[in-house]
This record gives structure tokens, sequence and C-alpha cells, in this order.
């Protein structure tokens, strides 16, 4: 069976940057499952993969317009260190949550100094050409719930956490 919209579909990857550096990898772990066409994953994966089969292995660059897009200078702001107060170790690489016009943003703090911070809204890897190692470990047609929910249930994908079920959902390589 060929990858198309609608398809279950589970991969193993590697991920890196241009320098080399492995930025995730789903080799110590469940293979990634998503249902593809729903968005899950970066649009220059997603359209490499369609037609694909099991057993296929790729190696496929993405630039960032199929990615996470360019790095949007607009999202970077210096804000007084006070903003950030009942934050006890304020350092670069800590993450926030915060409302936007556009709703929830995750900023990264870049840098500290003793009296501002500059937060990054863009995504980390935002204006990064991202290189896939691929191998497809499984193509089915996704059941009804996974299509009306845009995600695969069960090992590699999402689960719904119920009263008796503790499991939370992954967070694999989404957008």
């Amino acid at each position: 069976m060929q990858i198309a919209d609608g398809c279950a579909v589970a991969i193993n990857f590697t991920l890196t940057n241009d320098a080399g550096e492995v930025l995730d990898t789903s080799y110590n772990r469940e293979p990634m499952a998503y249902v593809h066409g729903t968005g899950n994953i970066v649009p220059g994966l997603e359209k490499a993969l369609t037609g694909k089969q099991v057993g296929d292995t790729l190696k496929i660059d993405v630039p960032p317009e199929e990615a996470y897009g360019a790095h949007q200078p607009t999202l970077v702001h210096e804000v007084p260190r006070s903003a950030l107060h009942g934050v006890e170790k304020i350092e670069p690489g800590l993450q926030f949550e915060a409302e936007s016009a556009d709703g929830p943003v995750t900023a990264t703090v870049t840098e500290v100094s003793d009296d501002k911070v500059i937060l990054d809204g863009n995504h980390p890897l935002a204006g990064q050409r991202l290189h896939f190692e691929v191998e497809i470990t499984e193509v089915r047609e996704a059941s009804a719930e996974e299509t009306q929910h845009g995600h695969v249930h069960g090992a590699g994908g999402h689960r719904h956490t119920t009263e008796s079920d503790a499991i939370t959902e992954s967070d694999a390589v989404h957008h």
C-alpha cells in the first residue's frame, strides 16, 4: 500500500541540522506514527513520503519554508527581567507559554542580562533546513476514529487519557 491522505503511517527517522547534529530520532523508542494528510508532520516531509511504501528508506532535505518557516525577527522581544516575576532561574533555553493575538505561543529565552531578557517566539527550528533519514515501517488505512481525531492511536501515536489510563499524548515532529 502506498502512502496517501488518510493512511496511518509509522516511520523510524533521524532528524539532523546542517551541521550534522542529531536533533531528534525515533530509533531509541517506538516508530513515530501519524495520519497522512492531516498536517501532523512538517509539510516538506509529508510531501516527500506521499506515494512511498513499507520498506522504503529515504534521505529528505526540507527547506525552512516547508518546515517551520523563516525566522521572523518580529517574534523576538526584549522584556524587563521583572516581567518574569516568580521565575527563580532565568537562563537561555528556558521556555514560556504566552498568549498572543493568534493564540498561545511558546517563547524561548535566548539572552539574559541583569535587567533584561530576550524572548524568541519563533519555533526553535524556524529558519533551518531539516535533514531526515526515514524508514517506513507501516502503512495502513487509518481507522474511522483515527481519521476523525487526526492522529494514530496506540504505539508511536497519540492515546487519549481516560479516568483509568494516565498515558499522555506523544509530542513528535509536529508543527
